[in-house]
């Protein structure tokens, strides 16, 4: 009588097993071959680079009219602050110091047109924040804000010193000083190159004590 032959229980999955094994091994010849190294360990490539400009194209720029002057304001743009032209009446920027405030605070809280939008700048000031007159105790040059400094968002507070920094009549040997509505003086607070880079990092603007 002719025997049969019956395959072991588990062949096939062996065979499966073997031929999976060998193509794997195919696999990492052929790296080896073209130079490729496999690794397990992950590597860090670094951040994506950004692809916001935050540069407006010269045919963007804000006009201004024949009666205003251009001042730098500070916005948000790319997790950094990037100044911006924006048109302030001209009798409002120079000498009175509660006057130019205002009309720098109005321009760095506004929501920042479709053509800066698409540049990708933002504004962190609240709207509904304000500038008050100074006490008579204040030291010279001192702005009082609706709201206490520390009370804003790292962001707003690096925005709003940052754009004050720039006009000579709200710098007071060197820092813009700035206090609230409550009991506590003003401080005196810097804008650095670290502010300007990390807005967000709440030991940003520096704040300097007041005799």
């Amino acid at each position: 009588m002719t025997g049969v032959f019956r395959p072991l229980p588990g062949a096939p999955r062996r065979r499966a097993a073997v031929a999976a094994l060998g193509a794997v091994l195919v696999a990492g010849a052929l790296a080896s071959g073209c130079g490729i190294r496999t690794t397990s360990v992950p590597v860090d490539a670094g951040a994506a680079p950004s692809r916001v400009p935050c540069k407006l194209p010269s045919a963007d720029v804000t006009t201004r009219s024949p009666d205003s002057v251009a001042a730098p304001v500070y916005l948000v743009c790319a997790s950094q602050l990037v100044p911006v032209d924006r048109p302030v009446p001209a009798g409002r920027a120079g000498a009175d110091p509660l006057v130019a405030a205002r009309a720098l605070l109005d321009q760095v809280q506004q929501a920042p047109p479709e053509n800066e939008r698409r540049a990708g700048f933002s504004t962190a000031v609240p709207v509904g924040l304000r500038v008050e007159t100074s006490r008579p105790d204040d030291p010279a040059a001192t702005l009082r804000l609706s709201s206490q400094p520390e009370d804003l968002s790292a962001e707003a507070l690096a925005q709003l010193v940052c754009t004050y920094a720039e006009n000579d009549a709200l710098v007071t040997a060197g820092s813009v000083v700035l206090g609230g509505p409550g009991k506590y003086p003003p401080r005196g607070y810097l804008c650095t190159s670290q502010t300007k880079s990390r807005p967000q990092d709440a030991t940003t603007p520096d704040a300097l004590e007041l005799d």
